[in-house]
């Protein structure tokens, strides 16, 4: 069971992202307030859980949460102001939307910026370790997936609905042939050797 939080007697809002490792696409992240005594034994990381189980819990997360928010850094963020610095944009817009003032912030991974001068801490696989951020990473997963499975409709020669942006081959494979779309992040090396140049798919 992992653990309830981090602050003690503090309202504390987990963070995670998803998508930081995508050719295309938005980043999306959550932010999410549990209750104090929270316990729920399905809750994991996202990684760990099968979609049909992530969207499960992503109802369960929605109902049982104090406050819950999604925020999202769109592509052409991602290529002005890197993905480090979209990711934490990302976690900030979540935070921003929360209905409760969180008074401490737990979030997944090794760097943050300060928001609104609250107490935080970065958790090295904090979804595997914290209720909040498996939260948090199961919202940032299933509401991005929602959006790629979208933009799959849209152009369906990239594999979006199997890869959801990520550099599979078949994704790769699909630059080369068709040119990047709109949603393609161009500070990327989105074909893995840096070597082409790029067009817009028609």
């Amino acid at each position: 069971m992992l653990a309830s939080h981090y602050y003690e007697g503090k309202i504390e809002a987990g963070c995670d992202e998803a998508g930081r490792g995508c050719l295309a696409g938005s980043v999306y992240a959550a932010a999410v307030i549990l209750p104090d005594d929270y316990q729920n034994e399905l809750l994991n990381d996202s990684k760990q859980l099968t979609e049909k189980r992530r969207y499960e819990l992503r109802e369960i997360i929605e109902r049982d949460a104090i406050a819950w928010a999604v925020g999202i850094v769109t592509p052409e963020e991602i290529d002005k102001i890197n993905i480090l610095n979209a990711s934490i944009l990302a976690m900030h817009r979540a935070l921003d939307q929360l209905k409760v003032r969180p008074e401490a912030i737990i979030v997944d991974g090794n760097r943050f910026k300060p928001y609104q001068k609250l107490p935080h801490t970065t958790i090295v696989k904090g979804d595997g370790k914290y209720l909040s951020i498996a939260a948090a990473s199961i919202l940032a997963k299933t509401y991005r997936d929602d959006y790629m499975n979208r933009l799959a409709e849209e152009y369906p020669q990239y594999d979006w609905l199997s890869n959801k942006g990520y550099p599979t081959k078949k994704h790769r494979e699909a630059i080369k042939q068709f040119g990047i779309t709109p949603y393609h992040r161009k500070s990327y090396n989105l074909l893995g050797d840096g070597q082409l140049s790029l067009e817009f798919a028609p």
